[in-house]
């Protein structure tokens, strides 16, 4: 049955029983020895095998040749279809002794490498650490030219040591020693003192920072009244207080940090209670007024009385030198101050000119030269 079935679909391609219509235009017979297939100038107009080539009149060589995997890969490039003998792209010049340059690229490239990422330059103010496969710490380097094995054999990472740091703290609530709240920020200025430690010791060195920080600041706030830490007095206390805690906390951590200085920026009382406190500062403030008037008085007596006590004394040598004149100089001096802020006038001799009374006189004109000075609904 198969071998029927491959008898018949060879005979339908000879052109016998053609399965797009109609017959070879051959003169063979049913053995299929001349090829129906091939046109020929007598042949009919009918549909046309597609598995020929174009073209009429028998000619083979005439027809159509489909292009091959080559040709196509031939003519696809950057520049179009390749001429026949010219190769494109840039040629390298040949190597001394023939071979290929490609070797001595890998090798070049390979060295530059090598050089690159095994020479570390290091600048002054700064430090580095060498670690090795994939962390292993095994050294550390200065300002200067380094070597360490290449990368990723050798990992080398450079810090600036000598810069100032600055770490802000925003505004918490602090308790002070009077039991007290205070609204507080503040900012600390910090560098790397041993970057062995600070790279190693620690997972995350700036948080730690923090830490210490807020817990300093919390142990020196207390130990003040809400007063002194508003007011700035106790300030410079304070800041001082905390480096120095800091420090020591750091220290114990071996951090390889050193804090340079603590910065108060806001101490200001809790939202809630503001203006009671403004109240309150008020009521100071006015009462520190006060107290200034009361001193000056105090300063301005005190000063009058130190002055009437050093006359006194220089008026009782006098005194002692020559009492009579001395005691009728004071008793004149005393009814002269006396007797100067009356308005009487004493006549003592008979036959005196009559007095006339020349400062009552100017008194009452001075007195109704001033208008009058209207009342109230008048």
């Amino acid at each position: 049955m198969f071998d029927g079935f491959k008898k018949q679909f060879g005979l339908a391609m000879a052109g016998k029983k053609n399965p797009w219509g109609g017959s070879g235009g051959g003169s063979g017979g049913d053995d299929g020895s001349d090829g129906g297939d091939t046109p020929t100038g007598g042949g009919s107009d009918g549909p046309r095998n597609p598995w020929l080539p174009g073209g009429k009149g028998g000619d083979k060589s005439g027809g159509r040749r489909s292009a091959s995997i080559e040709d196509i890969f031939k003519n696809r490039g950057p520049e179009g279809p390749r001429r026949a003998g010219g190769g494109g792209g840039i040629k390298l010049p040949e190597r001394p002794g023939g071979g290929s340059w490609v070797p001595v690229l890998i090798a070049a490239a390979l060295g530059l490498w090598v050089i690159m990422s095994s020479v570390h330059f290091v600048q002054p103010g700064e430090a580095a650490t060498v670690t090795r496969f994939g962390g292993k710490y095994v050294g550390s380097y200065g300002p200067g030219t380094n070597w360490s094995y290449p990368y990723p054999i050798s990992v080398v990472e450079t810090e600036n040591v000598i810069e100032i740091r600055t770490e802000e703290v925003p505004t918490k609530l602090i308790l002070t020693g009077d039991q007290n709240l205070v609204d507080l920020s503040y900012s600390i200025r910090w560098n790397i003192k041993d970057l062995t430690l600070f790279q190693f010791q620690l997972a995350d060195p700036i948080e730690t920072v923090r830490e210490a920080a807020e817990t300093a600041m919390r142990s020196s706030v207390a130990e003040k009244t809400l007063d002194s830490v508003i007011s700035g007095e106790g300030r410079a206390d304070i800041q001082e207080n905390v480096r120095m805690r800091m420090q020591s906390i750091l220290d114990g951590y071996g951090a390889g940090i050193a804090v340079q200085g603590i910065e108060i920026d806001k101490t200001d009382p809790p939202e809630s209670v503001v203006e009671a406190f403004n109240d309150v500062l008020a009521a100071q403030q006015d009462a520190e007024r006060e107290l200034n008037r009361a001193r000056r008085y105090a300063q301005q007596v005190l000063a009058r009385a130190e002055g009437d006590a050093e006359a006194f004394n220089q008026i009782y040598s006098e005194y002692a030198l020559a009492p009579e004149v001395t005691r009728r100089r004071l008793y004149y001096e005393t009814m002269e101050a006396v007797l100067s802020r009356t308005d009487k006038t004493v006549i003592d001799a008979d036959g005196v000119t009559p007095y006339i009374p020349l400062r009552e006189v100017e008194r009452g004109r001075s007195s109704a030269a001033q208008p009058a000075t209207p009342t109230g609904g008048q």
